[in-house]
């Protein structure tokens, strides 16, 4: 690549934070102007460090141990803090909820314009633009605070896409969305590269709408680069890849498809999948109803978030809530925990339940991990019988408990606060966006222990936009919408034929997982 090209460049790049082990090492990276780059790895593998590299949060605002140089458009960012490259790095953060600055949607979108000193009028056309390609244009003149993880999540896009960057750089843009959100977003960002030319840095776990859009991916482990080509080679053997990717290998479609588009084409040549739904083992039949809502209503600062919920959650189930941003998911496990005013009707229940928020930082203030756990056993006044143990393990956490939780991923702070919440041994678990920043190996672990947990006699009620992780790992599917339940029911079922149906089911209707094209083919053998 000619250094002429180059919109963005890494030169033998290391960094570690305050008191912690490298983070990045010997990094080196040239980023071609216009591309859309996918940056994948496993949690703590230095992706968001390396994209906080791009505007100079990394060491400007991190403080730390940095080595080597980082150019944008030419310009270092050694010398440089963020604000000065503000007009040509657009930033959106991890946590969308620590980037707004002004309690007004719209003014804040404007913040950044403002400061750049752009003239009236076209501060005002860029505002609107963003408005209505985000689909926010109804939430202008809210406070941020009162959106929902979502609806943030879109409004920081918006802000960031509004200065017009030449670069613009997105650490997990769609964690928070639902799926017509997410798709919402990446047509914005895949509009902007191709119209404009904006160079795109995005680092994602959930590929099955990001892949399509990037043009080539690198692969971090260990805070080195172990791969720089384009997205479908290197996702070809990516244990994290899209559900249709995971399907092409099993299948043995060659290349694996990114696409449920592509996936689709390999289908109608290949006829070993049988066009009956899998059989497979029936379920335990769900126990005794743990909890249950009878005309639940709540109502915040005069808006009804919730209308005549009438659910119940049993022994042994594993619960999705799905539904758009804004459905009132959050409010209805919030109320279910007990955290919430009701309006009318009520929560029945007489079971232990514990919540975990969408934001983990806001449980973690203990020194150690290990020691975050055990607080939740002490606060409790119970002694450790080997709680602490089985969900650090559970959780995939052995390798980290003795690092301090703010020290760590935003994949691994989330595991660390459901086992500091979950070794209270609840007899209900609420689980808001669980899978927010974990990866692969993350998920498969809270996968395992959600169902450790149902085959206890417990049951999870998790609110999630990730269908791949519901359609592996619940019985049970719930669908809102505008604080109203429109759905409920047998997860393959609910799942099957809804805009929440996951990418194999549509490749192959009437099957949910890879695991189920797994165990049709092996039952053809």
């Amino acid at each position: 690549m000619s250094e002429a090209t180059d919109a963005l460049t890494y030169a033998d790049v290391s960094f570690g934070y305050p008191d912690s082990p490298l983070a990045l090492e010997g990094v080196d990276l040239a980023i071609d102007a216009g591309d859309v780059v996918l940056v994948i790895g496993s949690s703590g593998s230095g992706k968001s460090t390396l994209l906080r590299c791009a505007n100079g949060l990394v060491p400007h605002a991190s403080g730390g141990r940095f080595g080597g140089v980082v150019q944008v458009q030419g310009r270092s960012t050694r010398g440089l803090h963020p604000r000065d490259l503000a007009d040509v790095v657009g930033f959106v953060h991890q946590d969308p909820e620590a980037q707004f600055v002004i309690d007004r949607v719209e003014s804040d979108i404007a913040f950044g314009l403002e400061n750049l000193g752009t003239d009236q009028v076209s501060m005002r056309r860029r505002v609107e633009e963003v408005l209505d390609a985000l689909g926010v244009a109804h939430l202008r003149d809210r406070n941020p605070a009162t959106l929902s993880g979502g609806e943030r999540q879109r409004c920081a896009i918006a802000g960031a896409l509004a200065t017009a960057p030449s670069v613009l750089v997105l650490d997990e843009p769609t964690s928070q969305l639902d799926p017509q959100g997410a798709e919402d977003v990446l047509a914005a960002v895949a509009r902007l590269n191709a119209e404009l030319g904006t160079t795109v840095l995005i680092a994602e776990h959930r590929l099955e709408r990001c892949a399509p859009i990037a043009h080539v991916a690198v692969l971090m482990e260990h805070g080195r680069v172990s791969a720089h080509a384009p997205t479908g080679t290197v996702l070809a053997t990516y244990p994290g890849a899209p559900a249709v990717t995971m399907l092409g290998r099993v299948v043995g479609w060659d290349p694996p498809p990114l696409t449920v588009r592509d996936a689709r084409r390999f289908a109608q040549r290949d006829d070993r999948v049988p066009s009956a739904p899998p059989t497979t083992a029936t379920a335990d039949a769900p126990g005794e109803v743990l909890l249950r809502t009878e005309r639940l209503a709540v109502r915040i600062d005069h808006h009804a978030i919730l209308d005549s919920i009438d659910i119940s959650v049993r022994a042994g189930e594993a619960v999705a809530l799905l539904g758009r941003n804004g459905a009132g998911k959050s409010t209805l496990l919030r109320a279910l925990a007990g955290l919430i005013e009701l309006e009318r009707g009520a929560v029945i229940g007489d079971v232990t339940r514990a919540y975990v928020p969408q934001d983990p930082s806001s449980l973690l203030f203990r020194p150690t991990v290990r020691t975050e756990v055990v607080e939740t056993l002490r606060l409790l006044n119970r002694p450790d019988t080997g709680e602490v143990d089985h969900w650090i393990d559970a959780l995939g956490l052995h390798d980290v408990a003795d690092r301090h939780p703010r020290s760590l991923s935003g994949g691994e702070r989330q595991r660390v606060a459901i086992a500091a919440v979950a070794v209270g041994n609840a007899k209900v678990l609420l689980l808001d966006e669980p899978t927010r920043g974990m990866d692969a190996a993350s998920r498969a672990a809270l996968e395992h222990a959600i169902a450790q947990h149902c085959g206890r006699g417990g049951a999870v009620v998790l609110a999630t936009h990730d269908v791949e992780l519901a359609a592996r790992c619940v019985s049970h599917a719930i669908v809102m919408g505008d604080g109203e339940v429109v759905a409920d029911g047998p997860a393959r079922e609910v799942l099957g034929g809804s805009l929440f149906a996951p990418q194999v089911a549509r490749v192959f209707p009437g099957y949910l997982t890879v695991h189920d094209i797994e165990h049709a083919l092996a039952m053809t053998r």
